[in-house]
């Protein structure tokens, strides 16, 4: 089991959270529930960026809006000072009600439609492009002074769950020979300003391997600028940067990885004439150990295998069904127990892959107690879904060990909103 650390600790044997008690958020708010410390948030930010601003002061940091939405979290990191990374229209206009600038937002979508063009070419925005073909529809509503492209390197990092988006069989980007003809097509087309961006894995937490993919990035980038005959004003090596889930796992050294990076871009642009912008995109090292979600145990079936049956299933946390994922549990109230069993813990969804922890160790369990499930804030809630029609969880943040909602428990009126029965239905 990990040893409990801040945000987390063990007082009197109960679980605490950002300086809140967990059963009494649980109480309060019902179950399951997401609780977001917002100093985590803060601090996570922060250290990422330190790291990389020490080292390249022409360095911005643009976060990923896909890994946690909600609104309330989206402005705290514009209080820090960050971009809005969205991958489509419905993230542009959450950054944008979370009064981020159109100058602080980068759109990368991938197979967009002509409407979703549409709309990001007239908030005047970068767009990052996925293809070739993309940029000749993107023509039809005005190409943008600033183009980008998604490159994809050959390969990736993946982490334990295998993400990697690059490499033959990825859906995401484009090869060195096609980026030559895509840049010369944007410049002939008009495009003034140039980046170029690649994102090949997710939580990869191998410190060398972001070494390894920026000067693969930058061999690509060197060969396009000759052929095509333009230069770089930022060069975005995305995010991927790694959060340990199992016990064991050690902490992506942030500050080694900031030096891998740098130390190339001082070596490929120092004393150049051309001196980009280095951008970033996380979104799990912001906000995955941000968060817990609290689930009340309701039922214990002891057959082939005990299986503890909550309330929190894979429409409330998505990531052990798809991906396999594994997530640290705590029984919130019984923290000191030096006893333990084997167990599965499932949700309520009518599927058999609706296993959150398979084999685990945990202590004995009894009907009642509260399930804490760590690193839950990225694609978390946002991987949610209204799945076997229960409702999503409702979204708790912690400031200064005080607590309030950022959103609502849904209920059947959230289910049944723009839903339309037709009159003769009714009879």
């Amino acid at each position: 089991m990990w040893k409990i650390e801040p945000p987390l600790e063990n007082i009197g044997g109960n679980l605490h959270f950002g300086g809140a008690d967990l059963e009494d958020i649980a109480e309060r708010y019902g179950t399951p529930v997401y609780v977001t410390d917002e100093a985590r948030i803060r601090r996570n930010y922060r250290t990422l960026r330190n790291a990389f601003l020490r080292r390249w002061k022409r360095f911005r940091l643009y976060y990923a809006v896909k890994a946690n939405n909600n609104i309330a979290i989206l402005n705290i990191l514009r209080q820090e000072g960050a971009g809005a990374d969205c991958s489509c229209v419905t993230e542009l206009q959450l950054a944008a009600l979370a009064k981020f600038k159109s100058a602080d937002m980068l759109y990368t979508g991938n197979y967009n439609s002509d409407a979703e063009l549409s709309y990001a070419s007239g908030l005047g925005i970068t767009i990052n492009l996925d293809d070739i073909t993309i940029l000749e529809r993107l023509a039809k509503f005005g190409v943008p002074e600033s183009i980008c492209f998604r490159i994809n390197p050959g390969f990736g990092k993946g982490g334990a769950e295998k993400l990697v988006f690059a490499g033959p069989d990825a859906k995401f980007g484009i090869t060195e020979d096609v980026a030559i003809k895509a840049y010369a097509k944007a410049k002939k087309l008009g495009a003034e300003r140039f980046g170029i961006h690649m994102m090949a894995g997710s939580n990869a937490l191998e410190t060398a391997y972001f070494g390894q993919v920026t000067d693969r990035l930058f061999q690509i980038a060197s060969s396009i600028s000759k052929k095509a005959g333009i230069e770089f004003d930022f060069v975005n090596i995305g995010g991927g940067f790694g959060v340990p889930y199992k016990p064991g796992e050690k902490d992506l050294d942030i500050e080694r990885v900031a030096q891998e990076v740098t130390d190339r871009f001082k070596k490929r642009f120092e004393g150049s004439g051309n001196i980009p912008y280095l951008y970033a995109e996380p979104g799990r090292y912001v906000v995955c150990d941000s968060t817990v979600l609290l689930s009340r145990v309701h039922s214990i079936k002891r057959a082939s295998k005990t299986f503890v049956g909550i309330d929190a299933g894979m429409n409330t946390l998505l990531r052990p069904a798809l991906y396999g994922a594994y997530h640290q549990m705590y029984v919130v109230g019984n923290l000191n127990s030096r006893k333990k069993e084997k167990v599965n813990v499932v949700g309520q969804i009518c599927e058999n892959t609706d296993i959150l922890a398979k084999d685990r160790e945990l202590p004995p369990i009894v009907i009642g107690d509260l399930i804490a499930i760590l690193n839950t804030g990225a694609y978390g809630y946002s991987m949610s879904s209204n799945y076997n029609t229960r409702p999503r969880a409702a979204e708790v943040l912690v400031v200064n060990g005080k607590d309030c909602p950022i959103r609502e428990r849904e209920d059947i009126t959230d289910l049944l909103h723009r839903q339309i029965i037709p009159g003769r239905l009714m009879k």
